[in-house]
């Protein structure tokens, strides 16, 4: 990798290009191509973070990352600002619960902070999009309470408007075990969204649901902002109806264009998308770090993020 304060930039420009102008995947019509921004959901270096995290965000600006996604930033927005400011980092979307009013695991039951705490938080951090990253598998197979889903989101969003803030949703692989009318609970879900509310699309998830993920970001159309561009080897899925409980270190995910996920297509088929972020829920192949590099340089290499958002 260069030296990270000098930027090497390949021309980019803001036309956007339909999913027909990919070549094998790839999102580009020749001459030019708007491409998100590369980002990293730092749930994935969690125990780094924990352990020095001054030191993990160094690791992070060090691959020339400028862009990462936060999680549980409610109680530490102010901790978490400064260290991103001294490191060079941007959050623009974060990860935080604004549909369950607690949250379960096991016997454990544990309170979630308010949607006022959350945006206020959020305003600190400097994000954009504030996205709830887990509504609970049985929520999903239930027309009504979709509906319900769909309108606490609808109200947060109204709330977030005060802040400046917007909201969205990321999926895992639950919402799409029920269908109604011949259509996944999640895109019912969708339909009933203000136009104001992004979806951060999981294509790890979506593609362990069974989903034709391209087809389907083709159908939720401009309220795709986000992708989590997450590959590996797709499971049985865990959140299935009578599947065994879900261990996160059964997962054998890899770094980008190393598994079954077809990302590129999936980049080709949401020009809307702002961001792509990396992400692993579990990564066994050693360290962490080196996946996320080897995501980093494979994004890069293919012109498939922007690199205003990547220092090299």
């Amino acid at each position: 990798m260069g030296d990270p304060g000098h930027a090497s930039r390949t021309p980019i420009t803001d036309s956007t290009p339909s999913p027909s102008d990919a070549k094998d995947g790839v999102r580009t019509d020749g001459n030019t191509m708007t491409a998100p921004a590369l980002s990293v959901q730092l749930y994935s270096i969690k125990e780094h973070l924990d352990q020095g995290l001054d030191d993990a965000l160094a690791r992070l600006a060090g691959m020339g990352l400028r862009e990462v996604e936060a999680f549980d930033f409610v109680s530490r927005a102010p901790a978490l600002r400064e260290a991103f400011d001294r490191h060079g980092l941007a959050a623009r979307t974060g990860h935080a619960t604004l549909l369950s009013d607690e949250i379960r695991f096991g016997d454990q039951v544990m309170p979630v902070a308010s949607q006022e705490d959350v945006f206020a938080a959020a305003t600190t951090l400097g994000l954009e999009i504030v996205i709830d990253s887990f509504v609970s598998p049985d929520r999903w197979l239930d027309q009504a309470a979709v509906a319900d889903t769909a309108a606490r989101l609808n109200a947060a969003a109204e709330r977030a408007a005060d802040h400046g803030l917007r909201v969205g949703y990321h999926n895992h692989s639950q919402e799409f075990v029920a269908s109604f009318g011949g259509r996944s609970a999640f895109e019912v879900f969708a339909d009933q969204l203000r136009d104001d509310v992004a979806l951060e699309v999981d294509l790890f998830w979506a593609a362990t649901a069974g989903q034709d993920v391209p087809a389907l970001l083709g159908r939720l159309g401009d309220r795709v902002q986000a992708l989590h561009v997450k590959d590996g080897l797709l499971p049985a899925d865990p959140f299935a109806p009578g599947a065994a409980p879900f261990v996160p270190t059964s997962l054998d995910q890899r770094p980008f264009g190393q598994g079954e996920v077809p990302l590129r297509e999936s980049l080709a088929a949401a020009p809307s998308a702002r961001f792509a972020i990396i992400e692993f829920d579990h990564y066994g192949a050693g360290d962490i770090f080196d996946g996320v590099q080897a995501s980093v340089d494979a994004l890069v290499a293919e012109q498939l993020v922007s690199t205003e958002a990547v220092v090299r």
